[in-house]
């Protein structure tokens, strides 16, 4: 049976989301490839012909994943630097994301498992998340700050998820998203007062 062009790479997207998925709610270490599979709807031999092996999914989960990441921080709808930052905070620091990690950002779920993956998985994370943090950097005027800020939300989440309480839960969450409100308003403020004033003409 022929295939139409581009259908290959189509599956291959289509394995990542299921498989993806997956492991963002039960963890990467503690899934099979049969249970991956049968995710995604295919059969387990249906994975070799995508990838190598168990850690060349990961690889490719990191990849896809993190420039989705990058893709959703690109497609804000706000321009000026405050509606972007509220839009994102809403986005990321919210009830639904703590709830349902299958459909949320990869790094509170596997940022643990990457850390103890081989050097190249963790070579490829660092280049790819080092693209957002770039990213993020211009849109904040800051390295550090961008750093601060990724780290705040992934912690957010990941500690508000270990919480019995849903009281607990949007305790942390609101509480993280008034810090990094308040940091980045600090940063702005810090960096009008350095600015050179413009001379009279």
């Amino acid at each position: 049976m022929r295939y139409k062009p581009g259908h290959k790479e189509e599956k291959r997207k289509e394995l990542l989301k299921a498989s993806g998925a997956l492991v963002k709610q039960s963890g990467f270490a503690a899934t099979g490839v049969d249970a991956l599979m049968q995710a995604a709807g295919v059969t387990s031999g249906a994975f070799y012909s995508h990838f190598s092996s168990k850690a060349d999914l990961l690889k490719a989960l990191v990849e896809s994943e993190l420039q989705a990441s990058r893709e959703m921080w690109a497609g804000n709808p706000h321009e000026t630097a405050e509606e972007w930052l509220n839009f994102e905070l809403g986005r990321y620091l919210n009830m639904g994301h703590v709830k349902h990690p299958d459909a949320g950002c990869v790094l509170p779920s596997l940022g643990a498992e990457i850390a103890r993956a081989d050097m190249s998985v963790r070579e490829l994370f660092e280049k790819e998340l080092r693209k957002g943090q770039e990213g993020l950097a211009q849109r904040l005027g800051s390295d550090d700050l961008a750093w601060a800020f990724l780290c705040q939300l992934v912690g957010a989440i990941l500690i508000a998820r270990a919480m019995p309480s849903e009281a607990s839960q949007r305790t942390i969450i609101e509480a993280s998203k008034h810090f990094l409100m308040d940091a980045i308003s600090r940063q702005a403020d810090d960096t009008g007062k350095r600015r050179p004033a413009k001379k009279a003409q």
